[in-house]
């Protein structure tokens, strides 16, 4: 893969060299300056990044977008990866790259069935995946940490001391994962029931067990979207958020024609079984609104149903601050980095398009004007995949480790781990950088907050949910 050859060359060399390189990293890039934070005098207004990103969005959609990050820091934070990234870029980088989620906070984080049915926990989005910085997303996961645990109610220093703990685990991961041959690191992966075990929180422990045995029956329903019309099964809408959409519905049928066409032989097999019966258009998370998303309710002839996503990739927002990307088309970018980034990735995922040409644009990496690009999953669960969000709310300190794990894991399969755990070393410089770092951000996050807030106050943007009069920040829950 194009953005990985650059650490799989380095890995080409012993161990015990890559690892003495990282130490040596220490001084050109000393891990306690990992903790400055400064906003820019140039620093651009966050509102303005927000509104140029909603230009190549469904207008319609933009003030559930803004209501939603309009709930607290945290919600905020979720929906700015854009000014985050446009932040990151200006701070100290060692080095060394990883594929990078680009969007690692710790609502995306959560649970999926590996192929044998076992419930594992990993990064579960990747819309803004890129070879990046390693330090990117454990910077942006220990802001959200610090943030989650303010409006949780913890302390200033318990607050902080997650996003210690989280990068503190990161390093011992690493440390831990470095003399494993790349094999086994490719196959490490974390079972959900066996960290559940491990929970240091004995309340915690029994009530997200007793949370995941819950939410793995409800998986087995199709998560309440299908109904049995006359023996023809059909997806059913949720107005105002799961609706369907006539003047839409060609093109995405298209779409999915598409990528069915393009399949390997082996999976076009298996998809070859069923057709395309119905589809419908939902609206998802917090930075996602306002990009299209849909589900196919494909069917045998026996009303056996499989139900896919097909979600709208659009250029990531790491990409102006980084080295353009391979990928011809945003599905196959974030379809690629998922594979990589994943132990158990999803047997469906492939990608698409609306029409005309795949070529981006080689300077800036954009999508061509009037064409949209998706790529396709098998429908998760948003119950299952949404639980890390809640496991947070129930112990939020033993998800914070689970976090540092799971996040080492998923940059030691690209990233050259033995210069990664040379420079991270086993002391606590980098944790306790990460710490300030991230403390400083979310001060900077909230500030952001209340700048967004007042816009909204001032009609400089529209923020609604539908079918509800407009809440005030405070009232909405930071995980919804």
């Amino acid at each position: 893969m194009t953005s990985a050859r650059p650490a799989q060359t380095a890995s080409l060399r012993p161990r015990a060299i890559r690892r003495a390189e990282g130490v040596k990293l220490r001084k050109s890039a000393p891990r306690t300056k990992q903790a400055d934070w400064q906003p820019p005098k140039n620093r651009k207004d966050p509102v303005s990044i927000l509104v140029e990103q909603g230009t190549h969005r469904i207008t319609a959609l933009m003030p559930v977008r803004y209501a939603r990050m309009a709930a607290s820091p945290f919600a905020f934070l979720r929906g700015a990866a854009a000014v985050m990234a446009s932040d990151l870029a200006g701070t100290l980088s060692a080095g060394p790259k990883v594929q990078s989620c680009g969007d690692c906070h710790l609502a995306n984080f959560g649970s999926y069935a590996s192929p044998e049915g076992i419930p594992v926990f990993d990064i579960n989005d990747f819309d803004e995946t890129l070879s990046a910085p390693f330090e990117w997303d454990v910077k942006r996961l220990g802001t959200s940490l610090v943030l989650a645990g303010r409006e949780g109610g913890l302390s200033e220093s318990a607050s902080r001391a997650l996003a210690r703990t989280m990068a503190q685990t990161y390093a011992q991961e690493m440390a831990k994962l470095a003399p494993l041959n790349p094999l086994a690191i490719w196959a490490e992966r974390i079972d959900l029931s066996a960290a559940i075990a491990g929970f240091q929180d004995k309340q915690a422990r029994k009530k997200v067990q007793s949370l995941l045995d819950a939410r793995l029956e409800s998986a087995r329903s199709h998560f309440g979207l299908v109904a049995d019309e006359g023996g023809t099964p059909r997806l059913t809408e949720k107005p105002p958020l799961v609706v369907r959409l006539p003047e839409q519905d060609d093109t995405i049928r298209a779409a999915f024609a598409r990528y069915l066409a393009t399949q390997p032989p082996e999976r076009a097999i298996l998809l070859s079984r069923y057709t395309l019966q119905d589809v419908i258009f939902k609206v998802v998370g917090v930075g996602s609104v306002g990009t299209f998303c849909a589900i196919g309710l494909f069917a045998t002839p026996d009303n056996e149903v499989l139900l896919l996503q097909i979600k709208e990739a659009q250029t990531s927002v790491l990409a102006p601050h980084l080295a353009p990307s391979p990928f011809r088309n945003q599905g196959e970018r974030v379809v690629t980095g998922q594979r990589i980034m994943q132990t158990a990735s999803d047997a469906f995922l492939g990608w698409t398009h609306s029409g005309g040409t795949d070529e981006v644009d080689g300077e800036t990496g954009t999508q061509p004007i009037g064409q949209r690009q998706f790529y396709v999953r098998r429908l998760k669960d948003q119950r299952l995949a949404a639980i890390g969000a809640e496991f947070a709310q129930i112990g939020l300190p033993d998800y914070a480790l689970l976090c540092g794990r799971t996040l080492a894991r998923a940059h030691a399969r690209s990233g050259d781990v033995a210069t990664l755990s040379g420079y991270l070393g086993a002391g606590r410089a980098f944790a306790d950088a990460i710490a300030t770092f991230s403390t400083a951000y979310a001060d900077q996050t909230k500030a952001d907050w209340k700048a967004f807030c007042a816009a909204i106050k001032k009609g400089r943007i529209s923020a609604q949910l539908p079918g509800t009069e407009k809440k005030a920040p405070e009232d909405s829950n930071i995980y919804s």
